[in-house]
């Protein structure tokens, strides 16, 4: 017998074992025939690449996440995944044609660190991007398809989480401030520890209507009727603020129209992915769940350091996390019985099995000296010159 820590696997790696692992691939293989109805292709990128394609225009948290090596061919360094997004942007940059790309994939990345809510480090990750359009209409269909994952995958309660970066990034960029003190605005927003920004912001000596605007972003989150409130109290933003503004709006009013009992909340001051995102950022949620069960917004020009520019938006979730807490209306393989056959050479007892694991059947074949396999209830049986399946304790041939 091996010692015991030969069975540990590393804090935050897991297995799937039946019969959980069949239902995580019917869940996958669902979504993938779900997003090829809707024009997605399916990309599979490797899981490691040069660390500098992996990390362009993500910001400093996915390299935090990313676990790194050195490549002995050539003593360049290497990062494992910890996001694909970076990685379908390199794919459509390499891409000539000029019309809309609709991409998704599914695969597993690798994080050096858990979330913080004992999840998995290496998550199956799944998602759909939109490159080549800068419309509404491209945000409003990932969201579409984002919410109709979520059914596929049965989980209910699920709420919208709403926001814009180009809100706060419009208003600090009335002011000289440097990088530094933009990401300790940015911070403290996102903790909406109101004493500290009112004190930060007086320490930088922003103009009084400014710090006021900036202030009142943490306190700008509600149902969308905060809108209305958000139009009076950045009435002195510049345009691109209620630009945003407006694109909230037609997102809240369209998303109410496809999904009329669908909770929608609105943040000003939700910034996720900051450092990429361009505009509108969205999270979905499900009742009694801290964490975001998807993820995703508009991350614009993402692949310009690949030389080539486009506009882009896309979504990204756990297929784990969503079988976890969902109830995928799938059959599962192991409810099928087992069907025990002989271990015999006879090409009318070959013919009957393949017919039978055509139509769905499970069939296991006995091995000479081996036990009987666990769970078969029925076995083939010569009668009536044809090979039958009958009841286990038929033991007449």
């Amino acid at each position: 017998m091996y010692p015991e820590k030969h069975w540990l696997l590393p804090e935050g790696i897991d297995e799937v074992l039946p019969p959980t692992a069949w239902q995580l691939e019917q869940l996958r293989r669902t979504l993938l025939d779900l997003y090829h109805s809707w024009g997605y292709e399916l990309v599979s990128p490797p899981f490691v690449e040069y660390l500098d394609s992996l990390l362009i225009g993500t910001g400093s948290e996915l390299d935090l996440q990313t676990f790194k090596l050195i490549d002995q061919l050539n003593g360049r360094t290497l990062g494992v995944r910890a996001d694909m997004t970076p990685q379908v942007a390199r794919i459509d940059a390499q891409q000539s044609q000029d019309h809309p790309t609709r991409l998704c994939y599914m695969g597993t990345v690798l994080h050096t660190r858990g979330d913080g809510f004992g999840g998995s480090r290496a998550p199956i990750q799944f998602g759909a991007e939109l490159y080549g359009h800068a419309g509404l209409a491209s945000d409003l269909e990932i969201l579409s398809l984002l919410l109709t994952s979520l059914e596929q995958a049965a989980l209910s309660d699920i709420h919208l989480d709403l926001g814009h970066v180009a809100i706060f990034r419009s208003l600090v960029g009335q002011s000289d401030l440097s990088a530094r003190h933009e990401a300790e605005l940015f911070a403290i927003l996102q903790h909406k520890a109101l004493p500290e920004l009112c004190e930060r912001l007086e320490q930088l000596t922003l103009p009084a209507p400014l710090q006021q605007m900036l202030l009142a972003l943490a306190d700008l989150n509600g149902g969308p009727d905060v809108l209305e409130c958000a139009r009076q109290i950045l009435s002195a933003a510049p345009d691109e603020v209620h630009q945003a503004l407006d694109t909230l709006e037609h997102v809240v009013i369209a998303l109410q129209r496809q999904w009329p009992t669908l909770p929608v909340h609105i943040d000003l001051a939700e910034l996720r992915g900051y450092r990429y995102h361009t505009g509108l950022v969205f999270a979905a949620y499900m009742l009694g769940q801290g964490q975001e069960m998807a993820r995703g917004g508009r991350y614009d020009y993402i692949g310009q350091v690949f030389g080539r520019a486009r506009p882009a938006t896309g979504f990204s979730a756990d297929l784990k996390k969503l079988l976890l807490l969902g109830r995928p209306q799938t059959t599962n393989r192991h409810d099928v019985e087992l069907i025990l056959a002989p271990a015999e050479s006879d090409p009318a007892l070959e013919h009957c099995i393949r017919e039978l694991r055509r139509n769905g059947r499970r069939v296991v074949r006995t091995l000479p000296g081996g036990d009987q396999p666990a769970g078969c209830k029925q076995h083939l049986v010569y009668r009536d010159k044809a090979w039958q399946v009958v009841p286990l304790d038929f033991n007449r041939r």
